[in-house]
């Protein structure tokens, strides 16, 4: 029951979030609907994840939340470390995202 919970609040507070401005961004950036839905399949199997990982290691997760947080560390750097499959689909939307910045 409690890693129910913690499923709802990370998918509700941080991988929600996470996939939307993801999603966004990337659609700003003209990526292929492909390279789309390649990183909302990979964030949502962040959340059972995510939850293991509490788990197991809490003071990761705590640790990489309040980077998240404050600015510190970025969230698809998170999802590569706890969903290793995501990398593939995270560099393959890179491109697209470095193309936001420098406009």
């Amino acid at each position: 029951m409690l890693n129910d919970l913690l499923a709802f609040l990370f998918a509700t507070f941080v991988v929600g979030p996470f996939q939307a401005e993801m999603a966004d961004k990337l659609a700003a950036a003209r990526a292929p609907q492909a390279v789309i839905a390649e990183i909302g399949t990979c964030a949502g199997a962040a959340v059972p994840a995510l939850v293991e990982r509490l788990g197991n290691d809490w003071q990761w997760v705590v640790t990489r939340a309040i980077g998240i947080w404050i600015g510190t560390t970025s969230p698809d750097a998170v999802l590569a470390e706890a969903v290793p499959q995501c990398r593939e689909a995270l560099t393959a939307a890179r491109p697209f995202l470095a193309g936001l910045k420098e406009a």
